[in-house]
């Protein structure tokens, strides 16, 4: 990778090239708490409704009739 070790390169371009890299960095990170936030919105939707076998929890509710 040459550009990396052009010494002649210019100050406004290395500002840029870190600008660059410090919206990237926040935009990863933003995007990643995003994503975990969706996936324990997921899990937590998904936990309460079904069993371990797959079947759906009704209850007491569907024990009354019995």
């Amino acid at each position: 990778m040459a550009d990396e070790t052009d010494k002649s390169e210019r100050p406004e371009s290395r500002q840029a090239k870190a600008s660059r890299d410090e919206r990237l960095k926040s935009a990863l990170r933003e995007n990643l708490k995003r994503r975990k936030l969706q996936a324990r919105e997921r899990a937590a939707a998904d936990s309460p409704s079904q069993n371990d076998d797959g079947s759906l929890d009704e209850g007491a509710v569907g024990k009354a009739g019995d």
